[in-house]
């Protein structure tokens, strides 16, 4: 039993304000599995003031002092690799073997690419007369969720700190181990006092104080997109920055050619990854409608070939994170069959042989058009919906009808048909072939699926300003 009941505040671990805690329940048994304090208003305001204190001497620090910084956070973060493998785990239920072979990695990888970047990253250029001058934009409040807790942890972080700027973060409550481990992390790698601290919380509690407070210059959420607008709401009467990475609906554009199979199967694979809890999984597959009968058939083997189970065995899927999750997904999956699409496999209730934990059946949904509730809506869990296209340029136009543009997908046997189609697809990022992997990709949204971007050096103009000197390199006087 886990119990984080401090908060990291300039430095130092810090009772709350007021005691209030909250039980962490363990998807995967439905058990309380720790308890975490609940921030408020106070302590986000005391913490937001270390942040600001913290500003003025930070900002002004050497690229060479930061790197010895991140150097040190990335060597203590591989000491607590296996921690926060453990951690992750136990919070929302991402077996282990995704765990230790994506979860706690990519947090690894954050750091090591802002150490890459920042050694060769201008933050001056001078245009003649003029010098362009990229500073910190200040204080910064970081509001997590809880699906890929490290990787949006680390993206945040490590950017901001290789840029000169001073932090406050609330992870996610769902999921707040690993977000407190990361903090022990910042602590024993010596983080100046007051640039890291970190607030337990939920969203009314923690995140609108550190949305609106008139100290923090910049938020940045990742999460719903309901969420998000009301985080940029709450921001706009101070106007700060807001970045947000929100929801997706993205679509898996697959072309009617030799690797059609493969491609059905990749897509199968990729949409349960974590079951199903990435805002840019390709939830939408577009099949020829011709091939839709061989599409089905390929996607109800390559769900079946997916196991279920024990996060802590030797189970491809583990739970979705909580109860509101599971009984929203539930809820979602009975629309897609109340509204005629076909019930490829899977369905509503748990997997057999699990009677507790929040388990959901792989699902696979065909036939599917997009105006669909499964069409349009975040399911946020292992349900796929393939629908089928007559034209590759109706496939495109499916793919891009949608609220959301975060994602998306192509897989082709030719590769200059998946790169045109790439180019039309109205979304932050496209995979072609399976594609990924890359830190230095910029990730965000188009549309409602957000502003901003994260990873490799477009994070860090992120989180700097642009200060324009003219006259500071004056021309010599004419004879």
């Amino acid at each position: 039993m886990r119990e984080y009941l401090q908060f990291y505040i300039d430095g130092k671990w810090v009772d709350p304000v007021e005691p209030k805690t909250l039980d962490v329940i363990n998807p995967a048994n439905e058990e309380v599995c720790g308890k975490i304090s609940l921030g408020n208003a106070q302590d986000v305001d005391k913490a937001v003031m270390a942040a600001r204190r913290a500003f003025a001497s930070w900002s002004q620090t050497s690229r060479e002092e930061r790197l010895e910084v991140l150097g040190r956070i990335l060597a203590e973060y591989q000491k607590r690799f296996g921690d926060l493998a453990t951690a992750v785990t136990e919070e929302m239920g991402a077996p282990a073997s995704l765990a230790q072979r994506a979860q706690v990695p990519i947090g690894m990888g954050h750091l090591a690419t802002a150490i890459e970047v920042l050694k060769t990253f201008k933050f001056e250029e001078d245009r003649g007369p003029t010098m362009i001058v990229k500073e910190p934009i200040g204080v910064c409040s970081f509001i997590t969720p809880w699906n890929w807790p490290l990787n949006q942890i680390v993206c945040k972080v490590a950017p901001a700190i290789a840029t000169g700027c001073t932090m406050v973060l609330k992870p996610s409550e769902v999921a707040p181990f690993t977000g407190h481990i990361f903090a022990e992390i910042m602590h024993a790698a010596g983080v100046p006092a007051g640039v890291f601290n970190m607030v337990q919380g939920d969203g009314i509690g923690v995140g609108v104080p550190m949305s609106s407070h008139p100290e923090v210059d910049m938020v940045s959420f990742t999460g719903s997109t309901r969420a998000g607008i009301e985080v940029a709401k709450n921001a706009a009467a101070t106007v700060k920055r807001v970045a947000q990475e929100l929801g997706g609906k993205s679509p898996n554009i697959v072309l009617d050619d030799g690797a059609f199979a493969k491609g059905v199967a990749r897509g199968v694979a990729t949409m349960m990854t974590n079951s199903g809890q990435s805002c840019n999984a390709p939830t939408r597959m577009l099949v020829p409608s011709k091939r839709m009968d061989e599409a089905i058939a390929v996607a109800r083997e390559a769900a079946s070939q997916v196991t279920v189970g024990d996060p802590n065995g030797n189970s491809q899927l583990g739970p979705v994170v909580s109860e509101i999750q599971f009984n929203k997904i539930q809820k979602l999956i009975q629309a897609g069959i109340d509204e005629g699409a076909t019930l490829v496999t899977g369905g509503v209730g748990r997997p057999d042989g699990l009677d507790k934990g929040y388990y959901v059946k792989p699902t696979v949904f065909a036939n599917v058009t997009n105006e669909m509730t499964i069409a349009k809506e975040e399911i946020f869990g292992p349900v796929l919906s393939i629908l089928g296209y007559e034209t590759l340029d109706q496939a495109i136009a499916i793919g891009n009808d949608t609220e959301y543009g975060l994602a998306a997908y192509v897989q082709a046997e030719d590769l200059s048909k998946a790169r045109d189609v790439a180019k039309k697809l109205r979304a932050g990022q496209v995979s072609i072939n399976g594609g990924g992997g890359d830190m230095m990709a910029p990730f965000g949204g188009y549309k409602m699926s957000g502003n901003g971007r994260e990873w490799g050096d477009y994070a860090f103009h992120e989180f700097l300003e642009t200060k324009a000197m003219l006259g500071y390199a004056p021309k010599e006087a004419a004879e």
